[in-house]
């Protein structure tokens, strides 16, 4: 099974060039692009399947030595990331059936092959090479149908990315110069022995925080995404920011061990992505921007875990971030949706859509109650597994901050609900709202609902994440494997 690792990268790439020699065959574009993402999830799934239980598989691309081969590997955790993408990417393509720009299909599934490959790489240069992969389409995704504004927000995430992308190709180089190599099997514990070693990756590892919008380096993400089409948007909360997280997580675990020194500044800006990003969304008028916002509050709970680095809180961590992953989706689908139907999303300008459109206020609700962390939905697992390893850590002004920054959650959400979704409706001969298309809604709907059995029957996933945390702390399967010794 292993010679198959190298298909969530290769076709979607081959699917795209397809389509882009038919460009006028959208309706083809889009069930191509179907096809082939419910393809990667089968796929997916059968990697859960076989690694859940520790094992690892290892794909070496044309059958080279591991030193100069291009590696693929699954474990329990790059199996779970690459499934959960593979689900955001099939509903924001179903619910992408207004969009009429040629190039949008093509573009998605380049992005989502960049992200599978960054998932299942196994060295550092690859890593840059498919986080390229994915963010070159994204520089096109964004300024689609672009105004002015939609173009001067393209122009800020360009720079960003490119600025990201160089320092994060200036610490691989670095990482090389000090060790000899860039394979993660090579570099485990080295941040132990080399502080030199320690220094460069670093680097690495601060180019991946700018490109998961982690605080204090997070403001390039509330100019930009807000401004992006609203089911890019969707898209691009699902997987471009979570690509960054899952290298931290990775790279955190292989190269500094877990070191308690380094979890303690992790920790540090865990804490302060919580509060900054919850604070944000609370002042925003829009609900595109307080979702933004909330991006990197979330972030933070996920960082906490890992700041920790325990069997519980990784678990947690691992957990978490599905969840938020699949949450966060829904809440943009249903704001984009809500865009699609009344062409705004300002909360000023919007008042009694339950009555308008009770389905979609049903996956909003659904959604932005797990967001919160109220049962029985999975963000209350989430956070309660997460909130129990920081207190057993005794860390107990992380558990403050954490129940805090749900309450403010809880808040902000409300806010939306009050605000766009409660009240009366307008008078027929007022309103100018058009019922947005059901194709937009049910992703929604379907993704709320999902959170709320991820919460209900929480084991299956409690399960894969504990898996996924057992490979972070016993990295012997996953490096004897991936070094093929």
């Amino acid at each position: 099974m292993s010679r198959l690792l190298v298909l969530p990268f290769a076709a979607p790439l081959l699917t795209a060039a397809l389509l882009l020699a038919v460009p006028r065959r959208r309706s083809a574009h889009r069930s191509a692009g179907l096809a082939v993402t419910a393809g990667v999830l089968v796929l997916a799934v059968a990697l859960l399947v076989v690694t859940r239980d520790g094992t690892v598989l290892v794909e070496r691309v044309g059958g080279w030595r591991p030193l100069v081969a291009i590696g693929f590997a699954a474990d329990a955790l790059s199996a779970l990331m690459v499934t959960v993408c593979a689900v955001v990417v099939l509903a924001c393509l179903a619910a992408s059936g207004h969009e009429h720009d040629p190039l949008l299909v093509p573009l998605v599934l380049v992005l989502s092959a960049g992200a599978y490959g960054a998932f299942l790489t196994t060295d550092l240069f690859n890593l840059f090479v498919l986080v390229e992969v994915m963010l070159v389409p994204s520089y096109v995704l964004i300024a689609l149908g672009g105004g002015s504004t939609r173009l001067g927000a393209a122009r800020v995430y360009v720079a960003t990315n490119l600025l990201a992308s160089t320092i994060l190709l200036a610490g691989v180089g670095l990482v090389y110069g000090v060790t000899g190599t860039v394979r993660l099997a090579d570099l485990a514990a080295v941040a132990r022995d080399s502080p030199t070693a320690a220094v460069a990756a670093g680097v690495v590892l601060l180019a991946l925080a700018v490109k998961s919008a982690v605080v204090p380096w997070h403001d390039w993400l509330p100019r930009t995404y807000p401004e992006a089409p609203p089911v890019v948007l969707a898209l691009f909360s699902g997987l471009l920011t979570k690509v960054g997280l899952y290298a931290l997580i990775r790279i955190y675990a292989v190269v500094y061990d877990g070191d308690a020194a380094y979890g303690r500044v992790i920790a540090a800006v865990a804490l302060l992505s919580m509060v900054v990003g919850v604070l944000g969304a609370l002042g925003e008028a829009t609900m595109r921007r307080v979702l933004t916002f909330h991006m990197v509050s979330q972030i933070g709970y996920v960082l906490l875990g890992l700041a920790l680095f325990t069997a519980a809180s990784l678990s947690a961590a691992v957990f978490y971030l599905v969840q938020y992953i699949l949450v966060k989706t829904a809440l943009f689908l249903c704001a984009a949706a809500v865009h699609a139907g009344h062409r705004t999303d300002r909360l000023d300008r919007l008042t009694g859509l339950s009555g308008i459109h009770p389905v979609l206020a049903l996956a909003f609700a659904g959604a932005a109650l797990s967001l919160a962390g109220l049962p029985p939905f999975s963000g209350f697992v989430a956070k309660f597994l997460l909130i129990r390893a920081v207190g057993d850590a005794g860390q107990w002004v992380a558990v403050a901050v954490a129940v805090g920054v749900s309450l403010l959650t809880l808040a902000s959400m409300l806010k939306i609900w009050g605000t766009a979704f409660w009240g009366e409706p307008p008078a027929p001969d007022e309103a100018v709202a058009t019922r947005p298309p059901a194709r937009m809604v049910l992703p929604a709907l379907t993704l709320a609902v999902g959170s709320l059995l991820l919460g209900a029957l929480a084991e299956p996933l409690l399960g894969l994440a504990d898996a996924a945390a057992a490979g972070l702390l016993d990295l012997d399967g996953y490096l004897r494997a991936v070094s093929g010794r």
